[in-house]
């Protein structure tokens, strides 16, 4: 029996089973099979992932965006009137098939962009290139799933579920689940809130199928089955979303008055240019970049090229890495001017956190 074969068949299983406290033990166990065995689908044998000839693409500039959908959508439109980048646009289906690369410049931050080829419904269990598309995708900073306006919901769910059957969790977070494997001692379950579907028979079930017996876990919040599996599994990716409603042009302004309300969601028209600039805003905002400008010694602060950083927290240390490793070595302190400090120029380490458009001076030892 093939891998696809024993996953339809826990699927069918798992839909059969009614869902009550006497088969959460069942499901788990069900559901951490079922995760294994996607596990062995995205990774034959051997440990050869599965790149194919055009996917490779190498990573360029402070952030990497993805383009998945279904073929025909107007991924390639939206990437040539957004970079300007001949990808191949054509009125049939399959037209773009390797990936193809762009760059767009955004308040300073140099973004990568890259069309990914159509998805068909089933990538996940190797059909098409899906395998080769959503690979890709893993090492994107943002994805824009782009959908027909007139068939949204219907793509939506599909391409979610390719999505998440590879590994990638859209707009969540990481479960706060404490996680550590031991050598000995059993299984130490700890809860700091009151669970609603967890219990230690139930987190046993689950550790036992991936054949863990000794290990601590502490569940910091109202946990589910699949937020453990993901934590066991460790090979999960965590990456913003945003939903790229195209063809706006084929709607009347009521409908549009509807879209504008979905979570996630720009409208637009790749075709006729419409609502860029609100695509490109929500983009900057999903990507949580900040800028920093350098200001050298007895001269104004450079406005044209600032050094863009992660906006987690980013200290000076990030900041002096960012342009050379060997400049922290020689730091002495840095005068910094804008919202992360209260007087300006303030004297602060390399520890202090920076802020969207702050000036920096870095001061050498002798």
């Amino acid at each position: 029996m093939s891998i696809v074969q024993k996953i339809a068949e826990i699927e069918a299983e798992m839909q059969r089973t009614q869902k009550n406290k006497a088969t959460a033990n069942h499901l788990g166990v069900l559901k951490a099979r079922l995760a294994k065995l996607k596990r062995e689908l995205i990774t034959p044998k051997g440990g050869q992932s599965a790149a194919g000839e055009g996917f490779d693409v190498a990573k360029t500039g402070d952030s990497r965006i993805g383009f998945i959908g279904f073929p025909s959508v107007g991924k390639s439109t939206l990437l040539c009137n957004l970079a300007g980048v001949y990808s191949e646009v054509a009125a049939y289906e399959f037209t773009t098939l390797t990936t193809v690369p762009g760059v767009i410049r955004y308040k300073g931050a140099k973004i990568q962009l890259l069309d990914l080829p159509g998805i068909i419904e089933g990538a996940k269990d190797g059909k098409g290139r899906g395998k080769q598309v959503i690979a890709v995708a893993r090492t994107c900073n943002l994805i824009l799933i782009i959908l027909d306006v007139l068939k949204p919901l219907h793509h939506k769910r599909i391409i979610e579920s390719e999505v998440e059957g590879f590994g990638i969790r859209l707009n969540k977070k990481p479960p706060d689940i404490y996680f550590k494997r031991k050598d000995k001692g059993g299984i130490n379950f700890t809860k700091t809130v009151n669970q609603s579907s967890l219990d230690l028979d139930t987190v046993k079930a689950i550790l036992s199928e991936y054949k863990i017996h000794n290990a601590d876990i502490t569940l910091k919040y109202d946990a589910t089955a699949d937020d453990l599996i993901d934590v066991i599994e460790g090979n999960r990716v965590y990456i913003p979303c945003i939903y790229v409603l195209n063809k706006i042009d084929q709607i009347s302004i009521e409908e549009l008055d509807v879209i504008y309300k979905i979570p996630h969601c720009v409208p637009i028209s790749a075709h006729h240019k419409w609502n860029f600039d609100d695509l490109l805003e929500m983009i900057w905002n999903y990507l949580s970049l900040i800028r920093v400008y350098t200001k050298p010694k007895g001269q104004l602060p450079d406005y044209t090229t600032p050094v863009v950083l992660k906006s987690m927290s980013p200290t000076v240390e990030d900041f002096c890495n960012k342009l050379h490793k060997s400049i922290i070595k020689e730091f002495k302190y840095a005068l910094v001017w804008g919202s992360s400090v209260k007087h300006n120029p303030q004297i602060v380490g390399k520890d202090h956190s920076l802020q969207d458009e702050d000036v920096i001076q870095i001061v050498k030892k002798i």
